[in-house]
């Protein structure tokens, strides 16, 4: 059984974010994720997850300055010691918030380094965080995202990713597959779910076109939602897509599509 998590930074937003947990509650999840926990107090998140029964399955590692356009500074060879910061502070958030894994956005290209440079940088940050993470065991994510919503993102396909997983050569690096993502760039999402299972420990989700909830474009999700039963998937799925209208009134695609 296909199990969904809330993506707060997409859904709920008609209302602050604090306040989104116990929507997310109240419309029947059971687990929430959502980009950047960084402004608030972990504290603070805890006692929202306790109070509305939920986990919280996934965060972002600190991905720079969001604001001004960082997507993940991973492949920024000036910036490996705030990345390394980085990881640390991810995994204080994550240690007591009970989060078991986090996903690292690598990043827009620097347009001052060369390719060397910036494939080595990426390489030894994440086998820096994959270490650090594998010390409190929790599981290091690297997310491949489309380049026309993000274009010059480093990281834009499922075998690039497993390549760079290789190259780390630790056993603590998996993947985020975002079906909404890898039908821009790829296409063939169940053939590259089933070929990658092994290595894909979350999943997200939005259709394409628009980036909408399940059943507004051409994705069948009523067919990929019992293919990832069929192959053995147990993990999250997240919804991160962006609501047509009011979140609530678009939720009905998780009883049609998954029965």
């Amino acid at each position: 059984m296909t199990k969904f998590a809330a993506n707060l930074t997409m859904l709920f937003t008609e209302r602050d974010f604090l306040e989104r947990f116990e929507a997310a509650s109240n419309a029947g999840f059971k687990a929430v994720e959502f980009l950047f926990p960084y402004v608030y107090p972990a504290t603070q998140i805890k006692s929202l997850l306790e109070k509305h029964h939920l986990k919280l399955v996934l965060h972002n590692l600190p991905a720079g300055n969001w604001e001004a356009g960082d997507r993940g500074i991973a492949c920024h060879p000036k910036r490996i010691n705030e990345f390394r910061e980085g990881v640390a502070r991810a995994i204080e958030y994550a240690k007591l918030l009970g989060v078991t894994q986090l996903n690292c956005l690598i990043g827009k290209v620097p347009e001052d380094a060369s390719q060397l440079v910036m494939d080595q940088t990426v390489i030894e940050n994440l086998r820096f965080a994959a270490s650090e993470l594998q010390k409190e065991g929790i599981k290091l994510l690297i997310e491949p995202i489309n380049t026309y919503d993000i274009p010059g993102f480093y990281l834009h396909g499922t075998e690039q990713a497993i390549t760079l997983i290789e190259k780390v050569g630790s056993d603590n690096i998996f993947v985020q597959y975002d079906i909404y993502h890898m039908q821009r760039m790829e296409g063939e999402i169940s053939a590259t779910l089933a070929k990658h299972l092994r290595k894909i420990k979350h999943v997200q989700l939005a259709d394409n076109p628009g980036r909408n909830e399940p059943g507004t474009g051409e994705l069948n999700y009523q067919f990929l939602f019992k293919h990832l039963n069929a192959i053995g998937y147990d993990g999250w799925v997240g919804c991160e897509y962006k609501p047509a209208a009011k979140t609530e009134d678009g939720l009905g695609w998780i009883n049609s599509l998954t029965q």
